[in-house]
């Protein structure tokens, strides 16, 4: 049985990580779908190319959300752990196993945050727990987004009060009326803020000549 922290396998030499030897020597991508039909069977190697292929995606948001490495780290092993156990109750067309993966990710760092601050955790072990719902269509994009360097170069950018205000409502998850009991500002003024920011960001990243869809 899998538990804690597992241990990513040694590999033959010449053999790409998350890739599966083929016939005259090739070798060839597995799809999502076997990589979690490989997990649902308990196959350490299907839990290895999962995290090959999404556990530098995954910690990025999970530091995004805790600003701490070894938290967002305890966080990813948790989700991935979760991934491992409850892998047979995902449903494709509910959405990608990625953001399948980013929205477990997204969760637990919630949850850990909101602990944190002294909030009531949900108390519902793990094997108990219902499958997560899949992102938003907004959310789906900002966690694509967050990978890359332009997009945390324009957040850096932004001045410290709207900065804060777009990483808890997008990336930590938190209603604009929570912001504002946590920030202790008028539910207008984070209203306010968010428009500002996403502004600012979306003419940061048009000088830029990059596209961004957030609303």
């Amino acid at each position: 049985m899998m538990t804690g922290r597992w241990l990513i396998r040694s590999r033959p030499v010449g053999v790409v990580p998350g890739r599966q030897r083929h016939s005259a020597g090739e070798t060839v991508t597995p799809s999502d779908e076997r990589v979690i039909d490989l997990i649902a069977q308990a196959s350490p190697e299907g839990i290895e190319m999962l995290y090959d292929r999404y556990g530098r995606l995954a910690f990025t948001l999970a530091l995004r959300v805790l600003g701490d490495a070894g938290a967002a780290e305890d966080v990813v092993q948790e989700a991935f752990l979760a991934v491992w156990r409850r892998a047979a109750s995902y449903r494709p067309e509910r959405g990608s196993l990625r953001t399948w993966v980013c929205s477990i990710v997204h969760h637990r760092a919630i949850d850990r945050l909101r602990g944190r601050s002294g909030r009531a955790r949900l108390d519902l072990s793990l094997d108990k727990a219902p499958p997560e719902v899949a992102l938003s269509d907004t959310w789906e994009t900002v966690a694509a987004d967050l990978e890359r360097e332009h997009i945390r170069r324009a957040l850096a950018e932004l001045p410290d009060e709207q900065r804060r205000t777009i990483e808890l409502a997008y990336y930590a998850g938190y209603s604009q009326s929570e912001i504002s009991s946590l920030m202790k500002v008028p539910l207008g003024t984070v209203k306010g803020r968010t428009r500002m920011a996403l502004r600012r960001l979306r003419s940061t990243l048009e000088r830029q000549g990059v596209e961004w869809s957030v609303t």
